[in-house]
């Protein structure tokens, strides 16, 4: 198929790109013409495992290509994905400035039928207020459809999350669109393909296809991503009632984990929940409810509690250093999770505001997000690896659970830091194996 996505983020590249890698022909569109230039000579402006080394088989094979150019996008295209951001305003509602500017465009563009998909995560009767705009600027009154078909990637594993798919769902109108995208998932839903993290035994299990109306496949993201929130936010304030009575929360997250009904995913205790889908979600599905009249007072805790994480991490450094004013304090960890460079919500970075109102100084490492991390981040002295970071401080606090963390070596860090001090904001490591090697050791849900 001839597919266009709008939109070259996270969600808009990898999509773009796995579909050009189960045998479409796609353009990735995107305004932003010095990302599209970067993307033309191989620059990835993200990092994803696996991505980059997919996205240049592709343009190799000239089933991938770039434009700053809508029209050329519409023009070559019979399925258009809409991948624009969505960010939240001041009120946690989702900002959807950028959709209808690309609706409009679209509509203005076509001159034979369309298919147009939702892929950003929208507010539910959003494809109601598409199709409304479409009748509004296509001149031509050429025939469409609108669908939505929302993304269910994790970043750090979104490629292997497109191409092994737990669920596609699909939300439509017409039997015409159903079928467009029944048949470009097909090889996806048939597991017909070589893919990344492919097990044997998926082979003779087709992915779940759900067909729906528009409105049912707009809740099921904002829901999907607000209870898996809420799970972290339980589990978080199961943590603290553990630390007050003395139980391991570690214990018993793998004991409610094992009831098949719970599952043990989502149920890690830490620093909290950040990224760009979560809260942002969380917030948008709160405010969809409040426009319904129907106060999920049920999210909005789970929202406070996740808020006041930080909060507690940075108890856990007073309670160990006392004074914070003139302490150099390491931060292991600035991207919101491992294996991406995202900083959008980033807990790191909450934690390192609250620590430098303190007065304390700061040095961070990250595997892959500095970069991005200095464009927000002030006054943060950077190592090129976690033992320069080390080097010379009062703590370390983890932050983001990196394997390059989980390995270091804790009898080299322990020489290197002025006092043997860690507070592990993911449970990195066991506290009786900490204190026996000396460190006075702080983490979360555990004594």
């Amino acid at each position: 198929m001839n597919v266009c996505i709008i939109g070259t983020g996270y969600v808009g590249l990898v999509t773009g790109t796995c579909f050009a890698e189960i045998g479409n022909n796609v353009i990735c569109v995107d305004n932003d013409e010095g990302k599209i230039a970067g993307l033309k000579k191989g620059i990835m402006p993200i990092y994803e495992p696996g991505l980059e080394d997919m996205v240049n088989i592709n343009v190799a094979k000239r089933r991938l290509s770039f434009s700053a150019n809508i029209k050329e996008g519409v023009k070559k295209s019979q399925v258009i994905f809409i991948a624009v951001g969505t960010p939240p305003g001041e009120n946690g509602e989702a900002d959807l400035s950028s959709v209808e500017k690309v609706c409009r465009e679209i509509a203005k563009n076509m001159d034979e039928y369309k298919l147009i998909v939702e892929k950003s995560t929208v507010p539910v009767q959003t494809g109601q207020w598409i199709k409304r705009t479409f009748k509004m600027h296509n001149n031509t009154h050429t025939g469409f459809d609108i669908a939505s078909n929302p993304e269910f990637l994790r970043e750090g594993s979104a490629v292997n999350d497109f191409l092994n798919p737990d669920r596609i769902v699909i939300g439509a109108e017409t039997k015409k669109a159903v079928d467009i995208l029944k048949e470009l998932y097909s090889p996806i839903i048939a597991r017909t393909f070589n893919s990344p993290g492919k097990s044997l035994n998926d082979n003779s299990k087709p992915v779940p296809l759900l067909v729906t109306n528009l409105e049912s496949a707009e809740i099921i993201k904002h829901a999907s991503n607000s209870f898996l929130a809420t799970k972290i936010s339980f589990i978080n304030a199961t943590a603290d009632i553990c630390e007050r009575t003395g139980a391991d929360i570690e214990k018993v997250a793998e004991g409610m984990g094992y009831d098949r009904r719970i599952g043990s995913s989502f149920l890690k205790a830490g620093v909290g929940f950040g990224g760009f889908c979560f809260p942002k979600d969380l917030q948008a599905f709160i405010n969809i409810a409040n426009k319904f009249n129907y106060n999920f007072a049920l999210l909005k805790e789970v929202d406070k509690i996740n808020e006041n994480r930080p909060l507690l991490l940075i108890k856990k450094v007073e309670e160990t250093l006392w004074i914070l004013k003139d302490k150099t304090v390491g931060i292991l960890g600035l991207s919101f999770k491992p294996n991406t460079d995202d900083m959008r919500f980033a807990p790191s970075i909450k934690i390192i505001g609250l620590l430098q109102k303190g007065g304390v100084r700061i040095k961070a490492y990250d595997p892959k997000a500095m970069e991005k991390a200095k464009k927000i981040l002030k006054n943060v002295e950077y190592g090129k690896n976690l033992y320069q970071v080390a080097e010379g401080s009062d703590a370390l606090i983890i932050v983001t659970e990196w394997d390059e963390f989980k390995n270091m070596d804790l009898k080299r860090i322990k020489e290197l830091l002025n006092q043997p001090i860690i507070i592990d904001g993911r449970n990195m490591f066991e506290p009786e194996k900490m204190k026996k090697l000396g460190f006075v050791y702080k983490s979360i849900g555990r004594k």
